[in-house]
């Protein structure tokens, strides 16, 4: 039977998922020019607070504006400043390990082949970690840093004029809340979404950071600060963070110290990593943005597929905006905004009715 719109609901399901395919088709087209706007839009909203103290204390908006750009600029080159160090490092750990690497190589093998692994596993295991591979790893760093500085041009450009609109748009209330009302709260929740999220994240990721690299430092693992820098960025990955953070250390300390080294700080992860990054913040993130577990974890495997690797980092950002422009339109999309786990709107409280006594006593009419 046909709804009151004219099309049956599977009807208007299957031209929405369509079109769902078509847009985001063409958001992975256009990747290379979305994902550093999506950036520049993030920073600038968590940044753009700054403005508001600033604009009370008597500063112009173009001086405020300047303000809110020049710390997005700052958190930029701090972000590029640690990754190239990074990389300096990692390069620098592979050439002077390629002996040992190669040694431990032939014992991995040698152990596989003793517990029954067939010979084909072991060619493919014994490809994937020839030094050859980890040396084009780290000389495709330097590609990867020039990439960055290359999005970061075009961020830069973006960065100035979301910030000069951002100014505008804070008087959007004033001018529109009585008829856009229900649009201006779902920006406001999004942006609010954005700071906490981005607030916890770094929060814990400067706490996971600062323990893992004094226990590799203790251990004796080769440049704790790099795996430190590691483990601090790709705790912005929701969930699977850990596992791209545990790995590269594990394999030095295997090189450096052998299977006992390496259990160590697989140890270690396991129990600040494990504890702060899985079962901690995961639910600070989700109290702080009202979104699922779920939905976190399967956000950072479809954003990266849509925009690329900056889609793992804005994958919750990401996933608040959807939320907010198709699922918190009203009523008939409350069901699915809270399946993606927002909280339902509570009932406004009625006054108290007046005591049946006292009432009688103000409609009585007074005596003469």
């Amino acid at each position: 039977m046909a709804s009151p719109q004219g099309l049956a609901p599977s009807t208007r399901t299957l031209l929405f998922l369509s079109a769902a395919v078509v847009v985001l088709a063409g958001m992975h087209a256009a990747r290379e020019v979305l994902a550093p706007l999506f950036l520049a839009a993030v920073l600038v909203i968590i940044v753009h607070p700054l403005r508001h103290p600033l604009e009370r204390r008597g500063w112009p908006r173009a001086a405020a504006t300047t303000v809110v750009i020049l710390v997005v600029y700052l958190i930029l080159l701090a972000l590029i400043a640690m990754l190239t160090f990074a990389g300096i490092q990692f390069g620098g750990l592979v050439q002077d390990y390629l002996n040992e690497l190669q040694s431990s190589i032939a014992d991995i093998t040698a152990w596989l082949a003793s517990i029954g692994v067939d010979q084909s596993s072991i060619d493919s295991i014994r490809d994937a970690l020839q030094p050859s591979q980890l040396v084009g790893v780290a000389a495709s760093l330097g590609g990867a840093v020039m990439g960055i500085l290359t999005t970061l041009f075009v961020v830069v450009t973006y960065v100035i004029f979301i910030s000069v609109d951002a100014a505008r748009y804070d008087g959007a209330d004033d001018h529109f809340g009585a008829t856009q009302g229900n649009v201006l709260g779902r920006a406001t929740t999004f942006n609010i979404g954005v700071r906490r999220y981005f607030v916890v994240s770094a929060s814990f990721g400067a706490v996971v950071a600062i323990i893992d690299g004094l226990a590799l430092w203790a251990l004796g693992v080769p440049a704790p600060a790099v795996w430190a820098i590691l483990a601090f960025v790709t705790n912005f990955i929701p969930n699977v963070g850990f596992v791209i953070g545990v790995v590269p250390p594990t394999l030095l300390a295997l090189v450096v110290g052998g299977w006992p080294l390496a259990l160590a700080v697989v140890a270690v992860y396991s129990v600040v990593n494990v504890v702060l990054q899985v079962l901690v913040q995961p639910k600070f993130v989700s109290d702080a943005v009202n979104i699922t577990l779920t939905l976190s974890f399967v956000s950072v495997i479809f954003w990266t597929f849509v925009i690329g690797p900056l889609g793992a980092i804005l994958a919750v950002p990401l996933t608040l905006l959807t939320r907010a422009v198709l699922l918190q339109g009203g009523p008939a999309t409350a069901w699915y905004s809270w399946l993606s786990g927002e909280d339902l709107p509570k009932a406004k409280e009625l006054p108290p009715a007046p005591a049946p006594d006292a009432e009688a006593d103000v409609d009585e009419p007074a005596a003469s």
